[in-house]
């Protein structure tokens, strides 16, 4: 199971949140982990009715050092109306499982 929660914050306030689960499915061709976190931003992001934010240099880091992110108006083509969406991962696979 690979899990990620997407909040929208605004003024310090969840305004939003959403967990999406991505099952492993044996039956399919396993998706790298950097497929999956692409495919979880863009079901939030669908979810949130937002577009898909760019990734940054500072979010790429971000991501790697502690599989979290902050998106914020810079990282987005349109106007958005709260402070940022953080983006986490808070279940991985493991091949021994």
């Amino acid at each position: 199971m690979f899990r990620v929660w997407g909040k929208i914050m605004k003024e310090n306030r969840m305004v939003k949140d959403t967990t999406i689960e991505l099952p492993n499915d044996p039956a399919s061709e396993p998706l790298s982990r950097t497929k999956k976190v692409y495919k979880a931003l863009e079901m939030i992001c669908n979810e949130f009715d937002l577009a898909i934010p760019v990734w940054l240099e500072s979010n790429q880091r971000e991501f790697i050092e502690h599989a979290r992110t902050y998106f914020r108006n810079v990282n987005f083509m349109e106007e958005i109306d709260f402070d940022y969406l953080d983006f986490q991962v808070i279940e991985e696979d493991h091949p021994w499982e």
